[in-house]
């Protein structure tokens, strides 16, 4: 196993090739979680793993709640299916809870005033009602508790990762929260085993070949129970560069000629998702990249009207420039749909 072949099986483990996911809600379910730190990349991360997938229908996807969107495994939100999120977050959320705790102390909240701003958030989020940020901080400012800012978005995701709350419909462009009883009423309970080996069945059939610093760093778990749950699922190695890369599943088909070029988003599980960056190179992951035939080849920025400057990193050859170009008109047809 090379460097080629490790980026060729992700793409098609990644349903970037190949792929045939029908709705937002199958990619998310693939992948376990997707990181969702940006709405509209987030989107157009989707997207690109889903058939005529456009802006407007995973929109509505989350707007209906078929897709949530809440703080999971890394501090930073992520979309998770509603049938999954009760058993994953109960698997990472202690984890997030350590992540988070020094910056707790920085902004002075302790757990019991944690605790106090989350029923009063679960009081004014009952009987069905989705509100925004600004909205639960002034509950809570009536409540003579009032939070703003940092401390404010300290409290909401407290309650996320205390399975409260999650995302809500949009209003407007606004995002509001919601009970995750309401949204979530599907939701399954496994003992810790069995979500690990969920978990880490889920991260090497969608993002393998990978490594298990690369699980880690994805999940958010110690390196102990990435090791467990590799033991548990019984996943295959191979090496390549003096890592280890482990798969589990069956390997999806590879790609067809139109799949040489992706306009993958920031923080797409592509390049976020992996700690061992030696198979596909980069050096920030703060950014939009052009990725042709598995490695990084340049970056790309959408503009306003939808249309898209690609900056690329090395000479592209003509058949790669008509890639491009398609890539580009993929994601205007995204834009516009």
């Amino acid at each position: 196993m090379d460097r080629e072949s490790i980026a060729q099986r992700r793409l098609a483990n990644q349903a970037l090739t190949g792929s045939s996911l029908r709705r937002p809600d199958d990619v998310v379910g693939w992948f376990g979680a997707v990181q969702a730190q940006e709405f509209e990349p987030a989107k157009w991360a989707l997207a690109l793993r889903v058939r005529g997938g456009t802006s407007g229908s995973i929109g509505r996807a989350f707007d209906e709640g078929r897709i949530l969107r809440t703080h999971a495994m890394r501090p930073t939100w992520h979309f998770v299916r509603p049938e999954d999120i009760h058993w994953l977050m109960a698997l990472t959320a202690p984890r997030v809870h350590q992540a988070c705790a020094y910056h707790r102390r920085i902004v002075e909240l302790d757990p019991r005033t944690l605790t106090r701003a989350t029923a009063i958030i679960e009081r004014a989020l009952g009987d069905g009602a989705s509100l925004t940020r600004n909205e639960l901080g002034e509950h809570l400012r009536r409540a003579n508790l009032p939070m703003a800012g940092q401390r404010l978005a300290v409290v909401v995701m407290f309650a996320e990762l205390e399975c409260v709350v999650c995302s809500g419909p949009r209003r407007g462009k606004q995002f509001t929260y919601a009970m995750l009883s309401g949204r979530a009423t599907r939701g399954e309970s496994l003992q810790r085993d069995e979500a690990l080996a969920r978990l880490c069945r889920v991260f090497f059939t969608s993002h393998g070949p990978a490594t298990v610093r690369d699980f880690s760093w994805w999940s958010g778990l110690t390196m102990a129970d990435a090791r467990r749950g590799l033991d548990i699922i019984k996943a295959r190695s191979e090496t390549a560069d003096g890592l280890t890369y482990w798969s589990a599943g069956a390997s999806r088909r590879a790609g067809r000629r139109n799949d040489l070029v992706h306009l993958i988003p920031i923080y797409d599980e592509y390049v976020v998702a992996y700690r061992d960056r030696v198979a596909v190179p980069h050096g920030a992951l703060f950014r939009h990249f052009v990725v042709i035939n598995g490695q990084i080849a340049g970056g790309w920025q959408p503009s306003r009207d939808g249309s898209v400057t690609i900056t690329p990193s090395r000479r592209f050859t003509a058949r790669e420039q008509k890639a491009a170009e398609r890539a580009a008109q993929r994601y205007m047809d995204f834009v516009k749909g």
